[in-house]
């Protein structure tokens, strides 16, 4: 057992009879009343969000969770197949337990998050920021930069970015996996 001091961004705990992942949390001392920690929640199992507050010293059910590097291989309609880098053992999980999918290359190496009671793979992590290709983005209008101008660009796994209007066709660009926003151009 746990309480609300060990809140942190990734912990996975029971709730309402089924597993979630803490998204964002936030430590709250009022002027007035007792403190409490406000929550964002992930559905483990159906990846549905929610919002939770629990007072300051409230116990909660952590879930014991090993992290183990597996390598993206490929999706299957809403299954997506991993490989265990060490062992190349092969699990695969839903799309509701994949974060950023549409951020996520073949080949990419990610982390997976397993319950250490039953062996079961929970959910799956992203590294913070992934580099990928732009495939395709209309060019930048001259003169158009008086303010932050962005523009929208499709990157190799078909995800749509806002990109600034010097990011052009076959560019390499950082993008925040958290977020889903563009960092910075990668030079080779």
């Amino acid at each position: 057992m746990a309480t609300t001091a060990d809140i942190r961004r990734g912990l996975c705990i029971r709730f309402n009879h089924d597993i979630y992942k803490v998204v964002e949390f936030l430590h709250v001392k009022p002027g007035k009343g007792p403190a409490f920690v406000r929550t964002k929640l992930k559905s483990i199992t159906t990846g549905r969000t929610l919002e939770n507050t629990f007072p300051s010293g409230h116990k909660i059910d952590d879930v014991r969770v090993e992290t183990q590097k597996f390598q993206y291989l490929y999706q299957e309609g809403e299954t997506y197949h991993f490989m265990n880098t060490e062992d190349y053992s092969q699990i695969h999980l839903q799309e509701s337990a994949v974060d950023s999918p549409e951020l996520m290359k073949e080949g990419e190496v990610v982390t997976i998050l397993i319950n250490a009671e039953d062996g079961m793979p929970l959910s799956m992590e992203l590294p913070p920021h992934v580099i990928l290709e732009v495939t395709h983005t209309e060019p930048g209008v001259r003169g158009n930069t008086a303010t932050n101008a962005t523009k929208p660009a499709t990157v190799e796994t078909g995800a749509e970015i806002n990109v600034p209007l010097f990011i052009n066709e076959g560019d390499k660009i950082r993008i925040d996996t958290e977020k889903g926003q563009y960092q910075e151009r990668v030079r080779d």
